[in-house]
């Protein structure tokens, strides 16, 4: 894929006309995501008006709930490319989201998010209790989604290469935390740059404030892309 197709940029606004700015200030990306803010400020209808303009959507509402809740979720979900799931609800929730899909041959892939990237190991030590070193308890996640039947996992760049090498070539692998050299890294803690994590075998990046923060989006936009290009 050319690097304009694995990127993923973030609407992460409140409004639908706000989202909807975005879109045409940045023709040339055509795969957005949809998160919690904007899908409850907007509701379904951001769905449309994405899919009315030709894009590709990444709905990220990691869902996480008892299996019969998130199953409904997913029954509801129309024509979206990804959707996330949170793997901490744990092998009976990931299979009830992707038997919640059935045979349908639209259905979008389904992705487990292994450990958010805003959390460090001394968070997932001390505050969550996890006895597993952080890279560690990643891959935990991923081979349980793996196994469960998810098309594969959120993970930070840092853990990229591990979940590349013991899950597969096939096993999709979908990186938010990525940062242009140079950029502020914001509420991330694990980051790599966008060449970095395409080289250790990300399918996708997730690029948010980068590009929509900086003085000329556009201009940020064209010079991810050109990083991308040269690490593929």
């Amino acid at each position: 894929m050319p690097a304009a197709d694995r990127l993923i940029v973030p609407l992460d606004v409140p409004t639908l006309d706000a989202a909807m700015g975005w879109v045409e200030r940045l023709p040339d990306v055509t795969f957005w995501k949809v998160g919690l803010e904007l899908f409850v400020g907007a509701g379904p209808r951001v769905l449309t008006e994405l899919r009315q303009r030709q894009k590709q959507i990444f709905l990220d509402l990691k869902l996480h709930d008892i299996p019969n809740t998130v199953a409904g979720a997913c029954r509801a979900v129309d024509a979206v490319e990804l959707m996330t799931v949170h793997a901490a609800g744990g092998m009976q929730m990931l299979q009830a989201a992707v038997a919640a899909f059935g045979d349908r041959g639209d259905r979008p892939r389904l992705l487990a998010v292994s450990v958010l990237t805003s959390l460090d190991a001394r968070a997932l030590a001390f505050e969550l209790r996890v006895p597993l070193e952080l890279p560690d308890y990643a891959l935990q996640m991923a081979l349980l989604a793996r196994d469960a039947g998810i098309d594969g996992a959120v993970c930070s760049p840092r853990e990229v290469a591990q979940l590349r090498e013991v899950c597969g070539k096939d096993f999709l692998l979908v990186c938010p935390g990525v940062r242009p050299r140079g950029s502020n890294i914001g509420d991330q803690r694990r980051v790599m740059t966008p060449a970095e994590a395409i080289r250790a075998g990300a399918d996708y990046l997730v690029i948010g404030r980068p590009i929509v923060a900086a003085p000329d989006p556009v201009a940020a936009w064209q010079q991810v892309c050109a990083e991308v290009d040269a690490a593929l």
